[in-house]
């Protein structure tokens, strides 16, 4: 991004105001809100991957039509047209992938122009820094994100709003430092106004009035923010503001900091007025700060999945985790998630971390440890991502040590209230190092293994969803008339996937995409294994893949174990059916059916004593009767030993 000089064909693109592609300085017209919505989302995630169901759901909200893959497929082929050369966006497994080249960008460069400021402040560069913080705000031409669909304005606009507001500040503190306050006063004035909550600019307005020989008034001011912090907010002023008010009330105040003039950069003509070929705004300043620049900069971590949709049963479990997160048991540093494939501990562990964000308001932490291959993340990698993500002025200058990374986050998190959510983990030597240390910081891990060694971690099982809970799910995707239509199919369905979520959500999704099967086609699908692998769906070949990692692990006598048991046994088995199968005694059994539970492989379920009545309700796992010793596979561990013919290569 530098200076241009005559004619350019490079493509500018703006959403600090009206959404708008400029190409050698004619403004291409976008008429379609829902296009404009497409191009402000992959603007606003250059570089990265945005899944069809994110842009659906910012372009339709929670009800997308049947047919939004071909309406985004349409709506991304005009704006590939539209745009030329200076926009390149890849189809990239569900979704799309945006790369920007030569093009200019007005978020992008704000975000450079501001961090800019930021630096040239904090290390006493005032003039330097007001005129490049002047040049990033005249780059917003009114209200950001304004013609697109309230989807996408309410889920992006916040954090635009939060770098500009924050961009503003940073510009008062550097002109009040020059001693421009009268200047500054009437915007202060209409700033507080508009935004009574934010302290800073209270703060800088009180500067402004007492250096203007108003002490009372900024007396008053800081009088007025208090009431509306404690009414609206039931707060008090921070230290920062308090101690302001203090040298205020005391007359020790200090003056300007500096006596440079402010000199402002130019940031070229309005869009709306600039000829072809001149120079686009801020060019000259990007020039002379042009510097590493971070996504994360102005934004508070918010890395969790979207909201499960449809999210049916677990309420016991779910009030379990969230009354651990919320602090309300002493000395716990969080949960572990447990349970065998395709249980929905990751939907519980995302459903619990988006009920909680309020909790969390310094930042939501997520990440997959477990790689697209079936392999771990290692915690350097890990670490480094968490961290360019908390500390973003870091940028690339991060440790190269795992030692050295570590103290960093300890340190990042120390005075900081951040969920961290650790999905998939392999075992405790990875995770162990990821675990947030911060009295205000809880941890949310899912595993297949039970991670005994972890301190401070309380365990929670997920099991099976009971016939009701499993029936609900079904409901909600197909519909109630459907299903009851045909009660033995439905009762054959929900024996089929055996109270395993992914198996329902499967299966209800191929319903639903084929409203004129009759149930008991899906049902004849499954019983005569003509249901390929490839058909779960990208998430679930994942989840395949990680399996087969995890069979992989197993010591070699255990494999043909777990392959005979999921090929031949459908049901719950006990021990006793188990060693009749292998041929072998029923200790070594018992031994190998434990080791398969541990690995998260094979289930442990219980089968009720008909004389006492569950305590809590729930399915299979969730509760404390006695019980005889039974076990079950999933349904995804037995499609993983199907034959090759089923579509998917058997693990040795």
């Amino acid at each position: 991004m530098t200076a241009r000089h005559g004619p350019d064909p490079r493509v500018e693109f703006r959403i600090l105001g009206a959404t708008e592609i400029w190409s050698g300085g004619v403004r291409i017209p976008l008429t379609a809100a829902k296009q404009r919505t497409v191009l402000a989302a992959l603007l606003i995630s250059p570089g990265r991957f945005v899944s069809d169901a994110w842009l659906a759901e910012l372009l339709w909200g929670a009800n997308p039509p049947a047919t939004r893959t071909a309406q985004l497929y349409t709506y991304v082929s005009r704006l590939r047209r539209c745009c030329g050369p200076g926009l390149r966006v890849v189809r990239r497994h569900r979704g799309y992938h945006l790369v920007l080249g030569t093009a200019w960008f007005d978020w992008a460069a704000f975000q450079q122009l501001a961090e800019q400021g930021r630096r040239d402040l904090v290390k006493h560069r005032y003039a330097e820094a007001a005129a490049c913080l002047d040049s990033a705000l005249k780059l917003w031409q009114g209200p950001a994100l304004s013609d697109v669909t309230e989807f996408l304005t309410r889920s992006e606009l916040p954090a635009l709003e939060e770098a500009r507001l924050a961009a503003i500040e940073n510009r008062m503190a550097a002109v009040l430092a020059l001693g421009r306050h009268a200047a500054a006063l009437p915007e202060l004035t209409r700033l507080v106004a508009e935004h009574p909550t934010r302290e800073s600019l209270r703060g800088h307005l009180m500067v402004a009035l007492y250096r203007g020989d108003r002490q009372m008034d900024a007396l008053r001011v800081y009088e007025q923010g208090r009431r509306v912090l404690q009414e609206e907010l039931g707060v008090v002023p921070g230290a920062a503001l308090r101690a302001l008010h203090r040298s205020v009330l005391l007359e020790e105040l200090p003056g300007p900091a500096a006596t440079e003039v402010l000199t402002p950069v130019p940031a070229g003509p309005r869009p709306d007025t600039a000829p072809a070929g001149a120079a686009g705004p801020a060019a000259p300043a990007l020039q002379r700060h042009r510097g590493p620049h971070s996504p994360w900069l102005g934004l508070v971590p918010a890395m969790l999945p979207m909201d499960p949709v449809g999210f049916v049963g677990r309420r016991f479990e779910l009030a379990d985790v969230l009354e651990e997160l919320r602090g309300s048991r002493s000395g716990g540093r969080g949960v572990l998630l447990t349970g065998e494939a395709g249980a929905g501990k990751t939907a519980l562990a995302v459903r619990a971390g988006h009920i909680c964000r309020d909790d969390f308001w310094q930042g939501q932490l997520y990440i997959d440890l477990r790689r697209e291959s079936g392999g771990a993340k290692s915690p350097l990698e890990v670490l480094g991502c968490f961290l360019r993500a908390l500390i973003p002025e870091r940028g690339a200058d991060l440790p190269a040590t795992l030692d050295e990374r570590l103290q960093l986050y300890r340190s990042a998190l120390s005075r900081r209230r951040v969920l961290v959510v650790l999905d998939n983990v392999v075992d405790a030597g990875q995770v162990r190092p990821l675990l947030a240390s911060g009295p205000g910081c809880r941890t949310l891990i899912t595993a297949r293994r039970s991670l005994a060694s972890l301190e401070g971690v309380r365990a929670v099982r997920i099991g099976r969803l009971d016939r009701a809970e499993a029936r609900e799910l079904l409901v909600s995707a197909v519909g109630r008339d459907r299903l009851e239509a045909e009660p033995g199919a439905l009762h054959r369905l929900l024996t089929a996937c055996d109270g395993n979520p992914l198996a329902l959500r499967f299966c209800a999704a191929r319903l639903a995409a084929r409203p004129r099967w009759p149930v008991e086609r899906l049902v004849v699908r499954l019983d005569q294994g003509e249901v390929r692998a490839e058909e779960w769906g990208e998430g679930s070949l994942d989840l395949l893949a990680g399996l087969r990692a995890g069979v992989l692990e197993l010591g070699p006598f255990l494999r043909p174990v777990l392959r005979t048991l999921a090929r031949a046994e459908r049901g719950a088995f006990t021990p006793a059916a188990a060693a009749r199968r292998l041929n072998w005694s029923e200790e070594r059994t018992r031994m190998a059916l434990a080791a398969l539970v541990e690995a998260g492989l094979l289930a442990s379920v219980g089968e009720p004593d008909p004389a006492l009545s569950h305590p809590r309700g729930g399915g299979a796992g969730a509760g404390a009767w006695p019980a005889r010793e039974r076990y079950r596979c999933s349904p995804l561990v037995r499609l993983l030993f199907r034959e090759p013919a089923a579509g998917l290569r058997q693990p040795s």
